[in-house]
């Protein structure tokens, strides 16, 4: 038996669709119109099978069948402008069970991960943009890691120097405080600032898998 990637569409004002595979963190992509965002988290579901193997649910991963859309919501502008989702689907606006914070949790720590693992493998020097452009692979670490580190992992209490992402030890003892803070704040049925635990996880593994995506896309390893 299979069971649907349940996804959620949404619409930015003018040129993006978001589908967001939310019960998968991460596996948010976006196209066009409709039918092209479900190609694109179509075609990204052999490298959301990766994370979803580190983080052990390997198997339940590879048993969904195709997307089942139940939802469709309009977007905000960050939508449009970075293809990204910043609307919570109606299943994150509540707390989660243990086992479901457990089960995300984990996912969002595979994505750290990947991350970690894509870095340590592609080649410095990246393949350039059409007009020569894109950013080198350490500018990109020290964004993702950093980004969430400034602001994401705040909206459950973590506080911690930018400079955490430059020391691996630290590094590993952040991500041990922001995973227990997750858990801490959905135990207490609290929001992470404006926003519901469930979407928080959801962005982090996002901006963690598409950084990493793009490593891979640029990597020159094998040019």
């Amino acid at each position: 038996m299979t069971e649907p990637v349940r996804v959620m569409l949404e619409r930015g004002k003018k040129k993006k669709v978001v589908a967001a595979a939310f019960d998968w963190p991460g596996w948010d992509r976006w196209g066009k119109t409709d039918a092209q965002s479900l190609e694109s988290l179509e075609a990204y579901r052999p490298r959301y099978a990766r994370v979803a193997e580190l983080a052990g649910y390997g198997a339940s991963f590879g048993r969904l069948g195709g997307p089942e859309i139940v939802e469709d919501v309009p977007g905000i502008g960050m939508t449009d402008f970075y293809g990204l989702s910043g609307v919570p689907a109606s299943a994150e606006k509540e707390p989660m069970s243990p086992a479901d914070c457990d089960r995300k949790v984990a996912l969002l720590e595979a994505t750290w991960a990947y991350f970690d693992a894509t870095l340590a493998r592609v080649s410095e020097e990246l393949r350039k943009g059409p007009r020569g452009g894109g950013r080198e692979k350490d500018v990109i670490r020290r964004h993702v890691v950093g980004w969430e580190i400034y602001d994401l992992s705040k909206k459950v209490g973590v506080d911690y120097e930018v400079d955490t992402r430059d020391d691996p030890v630290a590094l590993a003892a952040y991500r041990r405080d922001f995973a227990a803070a997750i858990r801490q704040y959905n135990a207490d049925g609290l929001m992470a600032r404006t926003w519901f635990v469930p979407f928080l996880i959801r962005r982090c593994a996002w901006h963690m898998l598409d950084h990493a995506w793009e490593l891979e896309d640029r990597d020159l390893t094998h040019a």
